[in-house]
């Protein structure tokens, strides 16, 4: 599904949990043309999982702070990005980057928000859900989880269920939508205007 590295970044012990020391700051990008989206109640999202990080990352995991940048493509672009970084032009839904701790980067999660329509409509899902499932998803790899064997693949669609229930219960779930293509209307059949300047 999604591509990432693990981060390995410094933590703060309160008993035997890691947490975050601060609200992490929170970039948001949308570069989709179509997408409309409520940033603050996304910041919200993401800052209600940062923290439960605890219990939603991976058991390996020593958190990864940082800014966290989330930003919202079109399949082509993800695509480029891709091949640009992993030698495979084709589209995906979510490619995760590893952040630079020390450089007060916590990671990028980069979301395909043409992948996400079309899955849903394709599935009958709904695509707020869709969209939503892929930002959890880099989340999720960034705190620590994988999903190249089985065996994790089945740890993390848990977590990612856990995360989306939370959101839920906390009445968390960000405004995602999708506006409609307007098609331009065609110029044939029409009559075009004189310029209003006649020789």
């Amino acid at each position: 599904m999604a591509a990432a590295v693990h981060l390995n970044a410094r933590r703060r012990e309160s008993g035997s949990a890691a947490l975050l020391m601060e609200p992490r700051p929170v970039a948001i990008s949308n570069r989709h043309p179509r997408l409309k989206l409520d940033r603050v109640t996304l910041i919200r999202a993401i800052r209600l999982l940062d923290a439960h990080q605890t219990a939603l990352a991976a058991k390996k995991s020593v958190g990864f702070p940082g800014e966290l940048s989330v930003v919202f493509l079109t399949d082509a672009a993800l695509a480029q990005l891709h091949d640009h970084f992993l030698d495979d032009p084709t589209t995906t839904d979510v490619i995760t980057f590893e952040g630079e701790p020390a450089h007060g980067a916590g990671g990028e999660i980069c979301v395909s928000v043409d992948t996400a329509a079309r899955y849903a409509a394709g599935h009958g899902r709904d695509f707020r859900d869709e969209l939503l499932l892929y930002v959890v998803h880099g989340w999720l790899h960034l705190a620590g989880h994988d999903d190249l064997v089985p065996a994790r693949k089945r740890v993390m669609r848990r977590a990612e269920q856990r995360a989306i229930n939370l959101l839920r219960q906390h009445d968390a779930v960000p405004a995602l939508t999708l506006r409609r293509d307007r098609k331009k209307p065609s110029s044939r059949g029409k009559i075009s205007r004189p310029s209003g300047r006649h020789k």
